[in-house]
């Protein structure tokens, strides 16, 4: 008896076994099977929130859910990458965020996660080009006299950033340092109303991505005096280049990547790095991205391994940025 006793449990043990199998292939076949929640962790309006929605709009379609994008915005990103951090792991939150991922860690002391162990990289999104304006009715005419204006306003200067650790934050930083000036910061809480103090004439210049000021200059409703990257931007190729300006090997660009909690289920994560790829080289988004100077990166970059590679070396490259500017969060 106790022989057959024992064989029936085997054998209740494998039919129960095989039922939890096939639940999981159910359960992977038909992710997703309601919303999926899209941490912006800046406000709405600035730069990364236009990505994210951009790419969140073309997912949805792919998945056949909705892709709910929301804004958590604060202490430069960490508040809304710490939820995320902390979130269930079953593939129904992710986050589009910035180079100020790689640049938290040495920022905030007391930092509530750990930037490459709690999350799983989806991919790499695109680099948003940096450029520096001003308000409107600011007196220079162009890099070189504002570089000049600068120098001899110092503290009586005051330039807006999107908070501390920001890409408009460090960028701003990287300029100031190669100009050797030291004007009054004024930070925000996102891109988004900082760029609607400039444009009300509240301060005098920013470092912003492309996303967010290429409207503007467009418009004429702002000053735009330099681009951060190496080449000419094809969206403004009067704009001179900080590099050709005569500041030697400056370049600055707001790389944007999406992530996910920890222990997302494989099947789960293969399906959202699909959809991402996919949403990447969607015409539209494409068409939608260049206008605002912006493409997405090349494919072989795109992937969750190039992506996690490429903040491991991030972290490292602006440990040393920020601690030679001798900037803290906390």
């Amino acid at each position: 008896m106790k022989k057959y006793a024992r064989a029936v449990t085997l054998s209740v043990t494998a039919v129960f076994g095989s039922l939890l199998v096939g639940t999981h292939a159910v359960d992977a076949q038909s992710y997703p099977t309601k919303p999926i929640r899209l941490v912006v962790p800046a406000a709405a309006g600035g730069p990364t929130d236009a990505i994210a929605r951009m790419v969140a709009e073309s997912m949805s379609r792919g998945l056949g859910q909705p892709v709910v994008v929301e804004n958590i915005g604060g202490a430069g990103g960490t508040i809304g990458m710490g939820r995320v951090a902390k979130s269930p792991a079953d593939g129904y939150t992710v986050a589009v965020w910035h180079i100020a991922q790689a640049t938290a860690p040495s920022l905030y002391n007391n930092l509530q996660y750990n930037v490459v162990d709690d999350f799983e990289s989806i991919g790499r999104i695109a680099d948003a080009p940096m450029t520096v304006v001003g308000k409107k009715g600011l007196a220079p005419g162009n890099i070189a006299e504002l570089v000049g204006w600068l120098q001899q306003q110092q503290e009586k200067a005051v330039y807006g950033h999107a908070g501390t650790g920001s890409a408009s934050h460090l960028c701003a930083l990287m300029f100031l340092s190669a100009i050797k000036a030291k004007p009054t910061a004024l930070p925000y809480r996102g891109t988004g109303p900082a760029m609607a103090d400039l444009l009300g004439g509240q301060f005098d210049f920013m470092c912003d991505q492309t996303t967010n000021t290429t409207p503007q200059i467009k418009n004429s409703a702002i000053k735009a005096y330099a681009a951060t990257t190496k080449k000419r931007l094809s969206v403004f190729p009067d704009l001179p280049t900080l590099q050709e300006s005569g500041y030697k090997d400056f370049e600055v660009a707001a790389w944007h990547a999406m992530w996910a909690p920890k222990g997302v289920p494989e099947a789960a994560l293969t399906r959202l790095r699909a959809e991402l790829q996919k949403a990447l080289k969607d015409k539209a988004v494409i068409e939608r991205l260049a206008k605002l100077g912006v493409e997405p990166v090349p494919a072989a970059q795109q992937g969750p391994e190039p992506l996690a590679a490429h903040l491991k070396a991030e972290v490292e490259s602006w440990a040393k940025v920020i601690k030679e500017a001798g900037v803290t969060a906390n």
